[in-house]
């Protein structure tokens, strides 16, 4: 089997290039059937969840790659499980930053990303989702700006998800009690990390609220957003989950329009 074309981070060789730099660290795993969207099976058969998780992967990566352009920013992909690296060929771009994640829980893997992106030499960090793939650009554009120009400072960004979760995170230093006595995969995710910041003396800043993909009934949402219904509020454009979307026979047509609560509402 061929070396997989990426870059795999080494937090213990500090890289002077990535210093006044912001990570963009999309949290990811290997699209394997059957362990990656299980939520989603049904209506999709595992083999075409594991094809829509490449496909938000692909979609957010060129959504952080056009946000990179306009920003001081480089994407990372921190996935998991180590040793799959082969699993991401002909999805992420050649050259793509890898770093492994490693701990136990969820919050012991974002705080370890965290931790072993600023050893690498990055000056910000954002925790990014990889079932939101249409979060508008200018977002994780706002995200970098904000971290990059609190010089380190006792800031961190939070774009809440409608679930109570989050699809960012960004830190301007390394801020572990913002993973300390979290209920991870609940609705209060992210006002128990508001909590946390608060106990902490972290200045929190707000990005635009919006959603992920995580059920039926959001990937229903998704499906309305892409296929340009104007009751649908519209954020990044996602072609590659638009074409797959279009292909798979499992769902139903898109039908009906959004409830109130599908309805994104930015906070600042």
């Amino acid at each position: 089997m061929s070396t997989p074309p990426f870059k795999i981070l080494d937090p213990m060789q500090r890289l002077q290039s990535l210093h006044g730099r912001c990570a963009f660290a999309v949290m990811a795993k290997a699209p394997v059937p059957g362990k990656v969207k299980t939520r989603l099976s049904p209506p999709l058969t595992p083999t075409e969840a594991a094809l829509l998780n490449a496909a938000f992967l692909r979609d957010t990566l060129a959504s952080l790659g056009a946000a990179a352009q306009q920003s001081a920013a480089s994407c990372v992909v921190s996935y998991t499980p180590a040793g799959q690296e082969s699993a991401f060929i002909g999805i992420l771009p050649e050259h793509t930053l890898l770093l492994p994640q490693r701990g136990d829980g969820f919050g012991e893997r974002l705080s370890a990303t965290a931790n072993d992106l600023f050893l690498c030499g990055f000056s910000a960090v954002c925790l990014i989702d990889s079932d939101s793939p249409t979060v508008p650009t200018a977002e994780y554009v706002r995200a970098a700006e904000i971290l990059l120009g609190s010089a380190g400072g006792q800031v961190a960004v939070l774009g809440r998800s409608e679930d109570g979760g989050y699809y960012l995170l960004g830190l301007a230093q390394p801020q572990p009690r913002l993973f300390e006595e979290i209920t991870w995969s609940t609705a209060h995710v992210a006002d128990e990390t508001e909590q946390r910041a608060h106990e902490a003396g972290v200045q929190l800043i707000h990005l635009a609220r919006w959603y992920d993909v995580d059920d039926a009934h959001s990937l229903d949402r998704l499906q309305r957003e892409l296929a340009g219904d104007p009751l649908v509020p519209r954020g990044y454009e996602a072609p590659h989950t638009r074409q797959l979307l279009q292909t798979l026979e499992s769902l139903a047509p898109v039908h009906g329009g959004p409830r109130e609560e599908d309805v994104p509402h930015a906070r600042g």
